[in-house]
């Protein structure tokens, strides 16, 4: 794989616009807030969506959408979540509608998102209005692409956008991705929009199966403050226009195209955990010599997710008990008296906890290896030879300034 310019727009036929609307009137003035991505032709496509009970319109009806596994575009909003609103599924299919009739594809073919405040109404008057500039904005250059991640960001603080050329079936592909995602996250599924295009060739099927597996190691795999979001949503489109043999079935070109859809989304989950809501430190926590890859996987979560461990690396405090007693509560069956913790990083590697005992170490190298911008959490539970890594991040005061107004 070849990392390349053009996010979502690096994959043939795709083209990007993104613009400010006024959907929310208190918005930046220089804050994009509708983003627009077009294949030319017709896309394989699959989604994965939040499992939280209470869903947004838009998860909705994307989910019916894509029952044909097939789109051609995406219409996404940021300000308002469309989620607990007013009119919720009346504005979505008015917006399926309006950009059916603009770019002249059928309505059945338009997927909607919508990220921001829950229970308010969203504001489709300013997206009607909108739509014939954003039409003419389209392009298939980065430009466009960076558009519409920008179009995306709430309370991002970073543009989340990553692309690849990638060999399939005997010919080259491109994949692209973008997302958003810094606060609300805990996923099961994908927490935040992500929007993945590519050129490659794929069935629906082929399509969904390798999306699942691979959203479950990355985005499945983060966390930032335990709030799963009501507006989930990670959608792939393929429009073959590489012209590789279609893959129809698991194989080496099935395989191919998966590992090119993780580096992508392993570029963009990273990003979104390190950019959570007031971060200083991205939390990567790795379990090695479990049971199995689940146990592992859950051991990973429960200590990414502890607020008690989060607020120690904030503070470069290597209070590893922390650590231990987040996995005690995991719900896995392990032996502590296996255990072993150490804190990594480009500082330095420190062990602090060997067969569930804590060991004398340097406090001052501690701190210096804590105080790096990635810290690593690495755990060896002694139990087999499985494992798992997670990220998350740290937790700060800033969390709760950015949380304690957000409506307001």
């Amino acid at each position: 794989m070849k990392l390349i310019p053009g996010g979502i727009c690096a994959a043939k036929g795709f083209s990007a616009a993104g613009l400010k609307a006024g959907i929310k009137p208190t918005s930046p003035a220089d804050k994009n807030d509708l983003g627009l991505i077009v294949s030319s032709v017709p896309c394989a496509a699959a989604g994965v969506f939040t499992t939280n009970r209470v869903k947004a319109a838009p998860v909705w009806l994307d989910k019916e959408q894509l029952a044909d596994g097939t789109a051609q575009v995406i219409i996404a909003n940021s300000s308002i979540a469309n989620a607990c609103a007013p009119d919720g599924e009346e504005t979505c299919r008015k917006e399926m509608a309006l950009v059916s009739d603009a770019l002249d594809v059928k309505a059945s073919d338009v997927l909607v998102s919508s990220t921001g405040v829950i229970g308010v109404r969203l504001n489709v008057e300013a997206i009607e209005a909108a739509l014939p500039e954003l039409v003419s904005k389209l392009n298939d250059s980065a430009e466009g692409s960076d558009a519409v991640a920008r179009a995306i960001m709430t309370t991002d603080t970073v543009k989340k956008e990553i692309s690849y050329a990638f060999e399939v079936g005997g010919k080259t592909a491109h994949i692209g991705g973008i997302s958003k995602g810094s606060g609300m996250i805990h996923p099961q599924m994908g927490t935040m929009l992500c929007y993945l295009t590519t050129d490659a060739c794929a069935s629906a099927e082929m399509l969904d199966k390798a999306l699942r597996e691979v959203v479950g190691k990355t985005f499945n795999r983060i966390s930032v403050d335990g709030d799963m979001s009501t507006n989930d949503t990670c959608i792939i489109l393929a429009n073959g226009l590489a012209e590789n043999p279609c893959i129809a079935n698991e194989g080496e070109d099935f395989e191919a195209l998966k590992a090119a859809m993780y580096e992508v989304c392993l570029y963009l989950c990273r990003l979104m955990a390190q950019d959570g809501e007031g971060a200083t430190h991205l939390m990567t926590c790795k379990v090695s010599g479990a049971a199995n890859e689940a146990d592992a996987e859950v051991l990973g979560k429960s200590v990414i997710n502890s607020s008690l461990t989060k607020a120690a690396i904030f503070g470069a405090d290597a209070n590893w008990g922390r650590v231990l007693c987040a996995m005690g509560y995991s719900g896995v069956d392990f032996d502590p008296d296996k255990v072993s913790i150490s804190f990594v990083s480009e500082a330095g590697n420190v062990l602090v906890c060997q067969n569930g005992r804590g060991v004398d170490f340097s406090e001052e190298t501690a701190k210096s290896v804590l105080s790096e911008e990635e810290v690593i959490i690495d755990i060896v539970l002694g139990e087999g030879d499985a494992e798992a890594t997670c990220w998350g991040c740290d937790l700060t005061y800033d969390y709760v300034k950015i949380n304690g107004d957000y409506r307001t």
